[in-house]
C-alpha cells in the first residue's frame, strides 16, 4: 500500500513538473525574478516616500502586481506555446484530451502562483506588518484567476500569443484605470477587501467582498468554459 501511494506522489509530483513547464514554456525562473524585483521596486519606493511601514491594505497591492506579472504569460501565450512546440495537432488528435490538459495546466498555474505569494505574504508579514497570510493569499487569488482564466479566453479568441498578449494588456490597463472610480464596488476587478474603513463601514465591506469574489469566480468559470468551446473548432486553429 505505501509503495503504491508513493508510486501516485512520484507520478503526481513528475507531472505536475512538466505540466509547470509547460504551462511557463521554460520562462519560469525570468518571469519569478522579474515578478520578485517588481514587488522589490514597489516596497522601496513606498518606503522612501512614505515614512510609516505599510499597511495590510497597501501589501494587498505591493503583492497583487508580480502576481498578476507571472498570470500574464502562461494566459496569453496558452495556445501560442503549443503551437511554437507542435503540441497543438497532437492535443488535437486525441478525443476529449486536450480539455484534461488546458483544465490541468489552469490548475498548475494557479498552484505556482499561489505558492509563490504564499511565501511572498511570509516575507511581508515577518519585514513589513502583521496580518493574515492565509486570507491575504485567499483573496489575491480571485483576481489572479479571473485575469488567467481571461488570458486563456482571449488566447482561444485571437489564437496568437503576441495578440492575446497586446488585448490583455488593454483589457488590463483600462480595468487598473477604474479602479479609483470603482473604489468600494463590488464590481472592481482590484477591489482590496483590506484597505482600511471606520468601523462602521465594516459591514458594508464585508457584503461587497463577498459579492465581489463571487462575481469574479464566477466571471473566471464562464471565461475558461468559452475558452474550453472555443477550443472545439479544431479546424480553425489548425490551419491558424
Amino acid at each position: 500500500m505505501k509503495i503504491l501511494v508513493l508510486t501516485h506522489l512520484r507520478s503526481g509530483w513528475h507531472f505536475f513538473r512538466y505540466s509547470a513547464g509547460q504551462v511557463f514554456a521554460g520562462r519560469f525562473i525570468y518571469f519569478l525574478l522579474f515578478a520578485v524585483a517588481v514587488f522589490l521596486f514597489v516596497t522601496v519606493i513606498h518606503a522612501v516616500e512614505e515614512a510609516v511601514p505599510p499597511n495590510a491594505g497597501q501589501i494587498y497591492y505591493f503583492m497583487l502586481a508580480p502576481a498578476m506579472l507571472l498570470t500574464f504569460y502562461p494566459s496569453a501565450y496558452a495556445i501560442q506555446s503549443d503551437v511554437d512546440a507542435r503540441m497543438l495537432e497532437t492535443l488535437f488528435g486525441i478525443p476529449d484530451y486536450r480539455y484534461k490538459v488546458w483544465l490541468a495546466r489552469q490548475v498548475v498555474q494557479q498552484i505556482v502562483i499561489g505558492t509563490f505569494l504564499l511565501m511572498l505574504a511570509l516575507l511581508c508579514q515577518a519585514a513589513l506588518a502583521d496580518f493574515s497570510v492565509m486570507k491575504m493569499v485567499f483573496h489575491l487569488m480571485f483576481p489572479v484567476l479571473f485575469f488567467g482564466c481571461l488570458g486563456f479566453a482571449l488566447a482561444t479568441i485571437v489564437r496568437s500569443g503576441n495578440g492575446a498578449a497586446a488585448v490583455l494588456v488593454s483589457i488590463g490597463l483600462f480595468l487598473w484605470i477604474l479602479t479609483e472610480p470603482l473604489e468600494g464596488s463590488r464590481w472592481n476587478l482590484f477591489y482590496n477587501p483590506f484597505a482600511q474603513l471606520e468601523a462602521y463601514e465594516a459591514m458594508v465591506q464585508s457584503q461587497t467582498t463577498f459579492y465581489n469574489r463571487a462575481y469574479l469566480l464566477a466571471g473566471s468559470g464562464a471565461l475558461l468554459l468559452l475558452g474550453l468551446l472555443r477550443l472545439q473548432q479544431r479546424e480553425r486553429y489548425m490551419q491558424g
